[in-house]
């Protein structure tokens, strides 16, 4: 099924509407309140993904069903812990995805993203590492926060810190992304060279 491309804004709206919603009602009421908002928001996200685009990203819906399981473990439990380290194990299959795939000569961060861009091998390899690196930090860095600071600490960090820290860092990889692009002559020549190893 064809995909279509959405509005760059719209994009950011179902990535930052839930967590926006999930950081007022936790101001507003407490964070169990806000943990059955996030779960709403998230699905009605991905909802709207699929009708604009008709198609969901795999980050997008890993990340729903992570959301799912933990929130209603601590809505279920009334154990905040479970929503709080939902991050960790979002972050921490990623990079264990990631960095396991490398060690196999697989790079799986072009299905993470959605084949937004051609690279050559060595340029999946690199940016791959590097992501993988990134979430590995990244679910350390959960674990801090959320053991060291109070709870609306870190439901702000959450939604106005991880997105921005995410956005740093993808646009620090561009020159690594220009560096190996493969422009679509490049890759059709050499879809075309492979073609004809194969047959000789």
């Amino acid at each position: 099924m064809d995909k279509t491309q959405p509005h760059p804004l719209f994009k950011l709206a179902t990535e930052l509407g839930p967590l926006i919603v999930f950081f007022f009602v936790n101001a507003k009421f407490n964070l169990f309140a806000a943990t059955g908002a996030f779960m709403v928001a998230i699905i009605a996200a991905l909802i709207a993904s699929y009708v604009v685009t008709r198609h969901i990203p795999l980050m997008a819906l890993v990340t729903a069903v992570v959301v799912i399981v933990f929130g209603t473990l601590t809505l279920v439990l009334h154990d905040e812990t479970f929503i709080k380290v939902k991050p960790t194990i979002i972050y921490g299959l990623f990079a264990a995805v990631l960095g396991g795939g490398l060690l196999f000569n697989r790079s799986f961060i072009a299905i993470m993203f959605d084949q937004m861009f051609n690279l050559t091998p060595a340029g999946w390899r690199i940016l791959t590492f590097r992501w993988a690196l990134f979430f590995a930090a990244m679910a350390v860095l959960n674990e801090i926060v959320w053991r060291t600071q109070t709870t609306d600490f870190w439901v702000g960090f959450k939604a106005f810190g991880v997105l921005p820290l995410t956005m740093i860092f993808a646009i620090a990889q561009m020159p690594l992304i220009k560096r190996y692009h493969l422009d679509p002559a490049s890759l059709e020549a050499s879809d075309a060279a492979e073609g004809d190893v194969s047959k000789g």
